[in-house]
């Protein structure tokens, strides 16, 4: 399979590399077949729509940001960054965590119930 992406071209990947969101994500319920894709020399990953894949999800992984971050056994837990021009600027939430399993090529989007946790969290402070 393959799908043209704006932000890396053209992808080719097999189906059982699929991450599948039965429910999709808040907002993009429609979507439910993702692929995570992460380059080797930058932080973030990225989670490319492949029903739609002009829309691709900056995520960064939670652990990196808070150690004790609320986890659910055997998925991986990330923020969705809003990127901007200004580094400072730029925030994750992390209050609708997304998790995956990469075994299972399963993921889910909860909203995590503490005020500890926002929405914008600036991930770069001066």
């Amino acid at each position: 399979m393959r799908i043209v992406t704006k932000q890396f071209g053209e992808i080719e990947f097999q189906e059982e590399n699929t991450v599948k969101f039965s429910s999709g994500l808040f907002g993009f319920e429609q979507l439910k077949k993702f692929l995570l894709i992460k380059t080797d020399e930058e932080l973030f990953y990225w989670l490319n729509s492949i029903d739609e894949p002009e829309i691709v999800f900056p995520l960064i992984g939670l652990r990196v940001i808070e150690e004790d971050y609320p986890a659910t056994e055997n998925f991986e837990t990330f923020g969705i960054v809003t990127l901007n021009s200004d580094p400072l600027k730029i925030s994750v939430n992390m209050k609708a965590p997304v998790y995956i399993n990469q075994n299972e090529k399963t993921g889910f989007q909860k909203i995590i119930d503490s005020e500890k946790y926002n929405v914008h969290y600036n991930l770069f402070v001066e």
